[in-house]
């Protein structure tokens, strides 16, 4: 986690927000609980998931709520929501309240959201904002997206050379996007590929979707859920679990080298 200096690092949100928008991708339900999912049959054969410019289904407002842990230990409570805007626009918001020394700081308050449409049926980026409140200091970033003129930029607390411009290319996505883009593609056996676009940036990121699905047990509910690996363009192990009939992650663990955390989903139900 930054501590109070002048600048933030090249993502300006720590370790927990990188988990976090890996259930930035919620496909919305219709029932509003949380539900145990049947054991489904035999997995399907692997197959390679389409590529961003996939058909994306109907979105649906919803509200989802997640218990945040470090080391089995709770830390606080995160919230992830899809809001419709005019002109067929979307909102996903996500907040992360840690009341119990998230990083080693009490009273951590981070926010994120990204306004995006879908442009040719593809999830498409038009800006975001990140605000990190902890103790005395306020962190602001925010970016826009310009596919007009096929640049991306930067403003606000984060290294000089991360305020350069950065070209974009059809179906540059960033983090919340494209976790959205995972759920809607996993399936059985999967590798999926997408570009990230975010703080200044570009790379490749690669997911591996098991080959069946795994029973899971999540706030005492049982469920048969596919895990997804990040494999590439991360720099700690990031793991989650999906649902078909659940509209997010059932369950995020990310670990580095001193510390693992979880985030289980709570509820959630249609805005």
């Amino acid at each position: 986690m930054p501590g109070p200096t002048d600048q933030v690092k090249t993502a300006p949100a720590p370790l927990l927000l990188a988990a976090l928008l890996a259930a930035a991708c919620a496909w919305p339900a219709a029932a509003q609980q949380t539900v145990p999912v049947p054991a489904t049959s035999a997995a399907a054969p692997a197959t390679t998931a389409p590529l961003p410019e996939a058909a994306v289904p109907a979105l649906v407002p919803f509200n989802a709520r997640y218990r945040v842990t470090r080391d089995g230990k709770t830390l606080g409570d995160a919230t992830l929501n899809l809001v419709s805007l005019p002109d067929q626009r979307w909102r996903i918001d996500l907040r992360i309240e840690a009341t119990r020394g998230l990083m080693g700081l009490a009273g951590l308050d981070l926010q994120q959201s990204t306004v995006f449409d879908t442009h040719e049926e593809v999830l498409r980026p038009l800006s975001q904002s990140t605000v990190r409140k902890a103790l005395f200091t306020r962190k602001q970033v925010t970016g826009t997206y310009d596919w007009s003129t096929g640049v991306a930029r930067w403003t606000g607390d984060l290294k000089k050379n991360r305020r350069e411009p950065v070209p974009l290319r059809k179906g540059d996505m960033n983090g919340l996007l494209i976790n959205l883009a995972v759920l809607r593609d996993a399936a059985p056996g999967a590798t999926l590929q997408y570009r990230f676009v975010e703080y200044g940036r570009a790379k490749d990121q690669q997911f591996l979707v098991s080959p069946a699905r795994e029973p899971q047990v999540v706030d005492d509910l049982a469920y048969q859920a596919l895990r997804v690996e990040r494999v590439r363009g991360g720099n700690n192990g990031t793991t989650f679990w999906v649902v078909e009939a659940v509209p997010t992650p059932i369950r995020i663990v990310q670990h580095d080298d001193e510390d693992t955390y979880e985030l289980q989903l709570i509820d959630y139900q249609e805005a």
